[in-house]
C-alpha cells in the first residue's frame, strides 16, 4: 500500500502561505543541503497531487523549467483534484473528480512509489482533516509572516504525531517529518 506524504514549506508560524496566496518572504537562495535533502525524498515519488490552484501555478512553470526539481515535475504522474478544471494540460497530468477519500484509497492501492501531496492550502487542510496523511515532511522556513493560510485549518480532532526525522540547515531552515499516531477505538 503506498503513503501519502505532504512535503511543504511552511513559516515558523504555521502559514504555507500570505493572506492573499503569496509565498515571497524576502528569503535567500535555498540551502544546497535543503535541496539535496528535497531531491532525494523526491526519488521516492511515484505520482504527485495537488489542488487546482497549485496545479494551475505549476503546469505554468514546470514545463519550461530544467534542473533536479522540473525532471521530477515533468517526468512523474500528475493528478489534480479539481471540480471545476476544465482541461489539464500538462503532460503526464490528469484530473480527479470524484470523492477526496475514495480517489486516494484508489491511488494508495496502485502500484509505484510514494503519492507526494504538494498543496494549495485548502487541498492540504482537506487532506489532513479526512485523516489521509501518512506522513509529514514539513521544511520549516525562517520567517513569520502573522497571518496567512495555515497548514492546518478546522480539524474534526487535534492530531497527534510522532516525530520521525529533524533536521536543521545552515541558512536557518529546519526540517520536520512527521507520521499521524492512530488511535483505536
Amino acid at each position: 500500500m503506498r503513503q501519502v506524504v505532504l512535503q511543504m514549506g511552511v513559516t515558523l508560524d504555521g502559514y504555507v502561505a500570505g493572506p492573499d496566496g503569496d509565498g515571497d518572504w524576502g528569503l535567500p537562495a535555498e540551502d544546497p543541503e535543503v535541496r539535496a535533502w528535497k531531491v532525494a525524498s523526491l526519488r521516492q515519488v511515484g505520482t504527485h497531487i495537488m489542488g487546482r490552484v497549485t496545479y494551475e501555478q505549476m503546469a505554468g512553470y514546470w514545463p519550461t523549467a530544467t534542473g533536479d526539481y522540473a525532471d521530477f515535475m515533468n517526468s512523474l504522474p500528475k493528478i489534480v483534484f479539481s471540480k471545476t478544471l476544465p482541461a489539464a494540460g500538462w503532460p503526464g497530468s490528469r484530473i480527479a473528480r470524484g470523492d477526496l477519500a475514495e480517489e486516494i484509497a484508489a491511488l494508495k492501492s496502485e502500484p509505484g512509489g510514494e503519492i507526494m501531496a504538494h498543496g494549495g492550502a485548502a487541498f492540504v487542510q482537506a487532506l489532513s482533516r479526512l485523516g489521509l496523511i501518512d506522513e509529514y515532511r514539513l521544511v520549516i522556513l525562517p520567517v513569520a509572516v502573522g497571518s496567512g493560510l495555515p497548514l492546518f485549518k478546522d480539524l474534526p480532532k487535534p492530531l497527534r504525531v510522532d516525530l520521525a526525522e529533524a533536521r536543521s540547515f545552515p541558512d536557518g531552515t529546519v526540517i520536520h517529518v512527521y507520521r499521524p499516531i492512530t488511535t483505536s477505538g
